[in-house]
């Protein structure tokens, strides 16, 4: 069962990591290489000779984002330098997202005893997106380097209690699916937005409003397909592995 799962989650972390990596480099990347020109005080974002370069830049949007090299150098700590390391450094991040999705999918799937297929890795990745990504979006959204932003602390503890609320009311929602399940499912959704996402103290910002929306959009997009790309191979994987099985056991 263990390798079962193992190679499930692996195979669609690969597909998924490296094909949303691929997304990142062409829509996130670019902005957010574009952002860190406001941040370190370029002149209108303007890329200057021998800055960095928006066509191998890479990005980590889905973990931390990390600066470029001479803005590490700045404050004493190693980044991968731009071009072709950070882009190699961006899609292993991304693939290992990726795989971390597929085993909590799988995981998940296998406790509530749901049949595994390609169709219900679907159905439990669009859940995981909306519970850790959609839902948290609503107070934090993506944000740019020189965003403005609350301490990181109060962010982290915010964004785990709105991901774990949501996905209990989910779970209380859609799978116990009893009338006061389902009441206390929504109450249990809605209560971290009642709580509030921790105030930045001033919305001001190093980067102009329409990058920083235009990023948050993207962002969500991304994430979405990594979600449902993860959920959708993981199923499809576990199922051919369940299909091979009943086979060899036919003969």
């Amino acid at each position: 069962m263990l390798h079962r799962i193992l190679w499930a989650a692996l195979v669609a972390g690969l597909v998924a990591g490296l094909s949303t990596a691929v997304l990142q480099h062409f829509t996130t990347t670019p902005l957010i290489l574009e952002a860190e020109h406001y941040e370190n005080g370029e002149a209108g974002g303007v890329v200057h000779s021998g800055s960095r370069s928006g066509a191998f830049g890479g990005a980590r949007l889905i973990l931390a984002h990390t600066g470029a090299d001479h803005a590490a150098d700045d404050h004493g700590t190693w980044a991968p330098a731009d071009g072709i390391e950070r882009t190699l450094y961006t899609s292993v991040a991304t693939t290992g997202t990726a795989f971390g999705f597929a085993l909590i999918l799988l995981s998940a799937m296998i406790l509530a005893n749901a049949r595994i297929t390609a169709r219900t890795g679907l159905m439990w990745g669009v859940a995981g997106f909306v519970a850790a990504g959609l839902a948290p979006a609503l107070g934090l959204a993506p944000e740019l380097p020189g965003s403005a932003a609350a301490a990181l602390g109060a962010r982290q503890i915010w964004w785990i209690g709105t991901a774990v609320a949501t996905a209990g009311g989910l779970w209380l929602a859609l799978r116990v699916s009893t009338p006061l399940a389902i009441g206390g499912g929504i109450a249990l959704m809605i209560l971290p937005h009642l709580v509030g996402a921790p105030d930045p103290g001033g919305f001001v910002s190093d980067v102009p409003s329409e990058l920083a929306g235009h990023f948050a959009a993207a962002s969500l997009v991304v994430l979405a397909v990594i979600w449902t790309l993860a959920g959708t191979l993981a199923g499809y994987v576990w199922q051919r592995g369940e299909e091979k099985q009943t086979a060899a056991a036919a003969a």
